[in-house]
């Protein structure tokens, strides 16, 4: 190996489309959706339910949504998403060539490979921005970058960064960023918030098919049967900040958003966990999103407006939408240190 060739690292995020126009979202939805990690069902149906129920009627009411939050730069996963891959590269220094690419939508993960491996880098080190394991979100990023390296006839050297949802660093940089935010907003209650999946892809990350979802108890602990449990690796998550913010067990809690019809969806669900909060007199709501490590769709739109009014229409006083980490430097130094394997206080 040459000392004198750069280390490659990936950043992998999920996707936007191109655009907010309706013909661009219903060119990423279809790509999105027509993957059988996220769509868990046989191909058939898949199609079927893509074609005829989302596809017909989705794009238009996502891309007023899009158009909602859309920035003069673009979109703003798209926005963030450059400024860390441009802020890590500072860090890390000459030595290593940062890129990144989205599982779905642009820049590729194609096209990103196609950079390193014309830069000669010694190896790549990939590192998927997704806190929390979920099949569909790092293991379809994982999947994909394994299938288009395996086209390659030399195959470069490759290492995947496992998820880092109880990671020192990360959780760090979500509590720095949020603890400024609640102690000017002085929230009565803050409501950790992350992404949905269904249940039966929970299910399927247990290897013992018996415990998942088996009990009220299942993700109270993480243990060798729930280790790649998206659900467990969240509450997780909320256990930790919740320690570091000193939020008591009634000041907080934790809830799922961004939810598709037709099958049984993790639960607590986001949005209908507020009329209970109102109903014990919270009034002033503030909301993490710690699945996310980027401002995008489901965080400005989902959350900071729509849920937002809902919570208004409820009779709560005020709703702050803490922002993600985005490119915060102490998110910068951590992920600098997680890619070239620094040693962290």
């Amino acid at each position: 190996m040459d000392s004198t060739q750069p280390i490659g690292v990936l950043l992998l995020q999920l996707g936007t489309p191109d655009s907010p126009s309706t013909k661009d979202v219903r060119r990423y939805l279809s790509e999105f959706l027509s993957d059988p990690r996220v769509m868990d069902i046989s191909a058939p149906v898949r199609w079927l339910v893509l074609n005829a129920v989302i596809l017909p009627f989705r794009p238009r009411r996502s891309a007023k949504a899009y158009q909602m939050i859309w920035s003069e730069e673009g979109s703003p996963l798209l926005v963030h998403t450059e400024a860390l891959a441009k802020d890590v590269q500072a860090s890390v220094g000459d030595g290593y060539l940062v890129d990144f690419a989205m599982r779905y939508g642009s820049p590729s993960i194609a096209g990103a490979l196609d950079r390193l491996v014309a830069a000669d880098v010694n190896d790549i080190r990939i590192l998927p921005l997704f806190p929390h394991y979920a099949s569909s979100a790092g293991g379809s990023a994982t999947q994909r970058t394994m299938e288009l390296l395996a086209e390659r006839w030399n195959v470069p050297t490759v290492s995947f960064l496992p998820e880092f949802y109880d990671d020192p660093g990360f959780l760090a940089a979500v509590a720095n960023a949020a603890a400024e935010e609640l102690g000017r907003f002085r929230p009565d209650h803050v409501l950790f918030s992350y992404h949905g999946l269904p249940e039966r892809q929970v299910r399927k990350a247990d290897p013992s098919g018996a415990h998942c979802l088996a009990t009220e108890s299942c993700c109270d602990t993480i243990g060798p049967v729930n280790r790649r449990c998206y659900r467990a690796q969240c509450f997780a998550t909320t256990r930790s900040l919740a320690t570091t913010l000193h939020l008591t067990s009634d000041a907080h809690s934790t809830a799922f958003q961004s939810r598709l019809a037709g099958t049984p969806w993790i639960t607590p669900h986001t949005d209908r966990v507020l009329q209970g909060l109102h109903d014990s007199g919270v009034r002033r709501l503030a909301v993490l999103t710690p699945s996310f490590v980027s401002d995008c769709l489901e965080t400005l739109e989902e959350i900071g407006i729509r849920l937002r009014k809902q919570w208004i229409e409820l009779g709560g006083e005020d709703l702050l939408l803490v922002p993600c980490i985005n490119e915060a430097p102490l998110w910068v130094d951590t992920v600098a240190a997680m890619v070239s394997g620094e040693e962290r206080p």
